[in-house]
């Protein structure tokens, strides 16, 4: 016989847990035989000035600093504090896609270029790489893509959080160095201040030419964001 409804008992809905990456898939890899494994990810695809920024890094399994989040996830100084311990215990390398490939090959092709580079100046060649997205890159090795994998793969996460500080150190710098533009505030993204600084004092030589409010800016005609199909360049 069942209960009264005002008696039933009322099943309370638990709240998700949120997803933290994990390393469920470099050991997966290291029990198949397969190690070094490295993980990369950029930074800096969207903006409207400065580099993209990519970072590779291999992981040491006994030494993995706790706390690696997908880096859109943490604060500065999260970040900052991984950063450190990241390059402390694992094996990093970075590269960079400059404002001038940018604007001659497209954001997507300096992308996949320089997480290529970034993987092949590793200290240790790496037999796997995951990397972030669904787009393979020419590294030397075996690539698997893993989409949203800075929020699911630790070795992916840490190369986020290293792109990323590394991104922002370089354009705080860019900020001292042109007073006015607010790129230590908003690292070069379209945001109200950015716009305003381009109306009153013009693109500078990190600006994006192929993007079109920089486009715009130096009265070009628009021709879209550069992501046009180009065949990868060699490393």
């Amino acid at each position: 016989m069942s209960r009264p409804a005002a008696t039933r008992a009322v099943r309370l809905l638990l709240a998700e847990e949120p997803v933290r990456p994990t390393f469920n898939r470099e050991r997966r890899a290291m029990k198949r035989g397969v190690f070094p494994v490295a993980g990369c990810d950029e930074a800096g695809r969207g903006p409207l000035a400065g580099p993209v920024v990519a970072a590779a890094v291999i992981l040491n399994p006994k030494r993995i600093p706790r706390g690696l989040n997908d880096s859109k996830k943490l604060t500065p100084g999260e970040r900052e504090a991984l950063y450190l311990k990241i390059c402390a215990t694992a094996e990093v390398a970075v590269a960079f896609g400059c404002t001038a490939r940018i604007d001659r090959d497209n954001i997507l092709q300096a992308s996949l270029w320089a997480l290529a580079r970034a993987v092949k100046a590793l200290p240790l060649r790496p037999k796997l790489v995951f990397v972030d997205g669904n787009q393979k890159i020419d590294c030397g090795c075996d690539c698997e893509t893993v989409i949203s994998g800075d929020a699911l793969v630790l070795s992916i996460a840490a190369a986020s959080i290293v792109a990323k500080v590394t991104r922002d150190r370089l354009m705080a710098r860019l900020g001292a160095a042109h007073p006015g533009y607010g790129f230590e505030r908003h690292m070069g993204y379209s945001v109200p201040e950015h716009f305003a600084a381009l109306t009153r004092l013009g693109p500078t030589i990190h600006h994006r030419r192929s993007f079109a409010p920089v486009a715009a800016a130096y009265g070009d005609p628009i021709k879209g964001c550069g992501e046009a199909a180009v065949p990868l360049l060699p490393v």
